[in-house]
């Protein structure tokens, strides 16, 4: 995966004129869920595509805004995966690729693009999204993760190593903890039992959990700025913007 993400950075930074391009990209918040499946159905994507086409996976926020993302940077680094291989909207130019002719979009995590991409749309060939998936209970609900799992499982099982197991996992069980389900839906459950049986040599599900726990509201070195602008979500019936931000910690410890 690294090698694929130094190679994908490289090949954007080096490239004045780029051929076909397969982007995959998330929703603005950045969460981890989204991020890891990102990353991974790009990763999938280079491997079964056909020569001429650059995948690129695309964290949809400028680059000065990732330091808001606490959880989903503490992950990354654990994994040994550099920031700087990162690509980020404000370092592609999609308008002028889509403008070209160039341009394919793999949506992970919604089904709409932000507010500023909607001429876009044509692009779009690919929509992975839990909500459009899953049950109407969002106790059923599945994860981007896990959908993009189970493709790749299906279409190509031998890319699964177990560093990219490890980051599947605990991107699942992490948008589990958020969703703050009792317990993990059977869909979830099952996927992570394939994932366990495969590479039994990863660490215990409570080791993974307890950490995410510890970083999931760490918020240090945040200005309160920044921490609004972490969970930022955008609302738009066309003409109007509304912007929801929410933040998690006292009431006094915010005055």
């Amino acid at each position: 995966m690294e090698e694929f993400l130094q190679r994908a950075k490289s090949k954007l930074n080096r490239s004045k004129r780029l051929e076909k391009v397969h982007v995959v990209i998330g929703p603005k918040s950045c969460d981890l869920d989204s991020l890891i499946s990102t990353f991974t159905y790009a990763y999938f994507l280079d491997k079964v595509s056909p020569p001429g086409v650059l995948c690129l996976p695309v964290l949809n926020i400028p680059r000065t805004e990732f330091n808001y993302f606490t959880e989903t940077r503490f992950i990354l680094e654990e994994l040994n995966i550099s920031e700087s291989f990162h690509i980020f909207r404000d370092e592609i130019n999609l308008h002028q690729l889509n403008d070209e002719g160039k341009l394919s979009i793999t949506l992970v995590g919604s089904n709409v693009l932000a507010s500023e991409d909607k001429t876009l749309e044509s692009a779009v060939v690919k929509v992975i999204n839990p909500v459009e998936q899953s049950d109407a209970n969002v106790e059923f609900r599945e994860s981007s993760s896990s959908l993009v799992l189970k493709e790749i499982l299906q279409e190509a099982p031998e890319l699964i190593t177990e560093q990219l197991a490890h980051r599947l996992r605990g991107s699942i069980l992490f948008k589990w903890m958020t969703m703050e389900s009792e317990k993990i839906s059977e869909k979830q459950e099952e996927i992570l039992s394939v994932l366990e049986e495969k590479f039994p040599n990863l660490p215990p599900r409570e080791d993974i959990i307890n950490v995410l726990q510890e970083t999931q509201f760490s918020a240090q070195g945040l200005s309160i700025e920044q921490t609004m602008l972490k969970d930022l979500k955008e609302l738009s019936d066309g003409e109007i913007k509304v912007a929801i931000s929410t933040v998690s910690m006292n009431l006094e410890e915010w005055l």
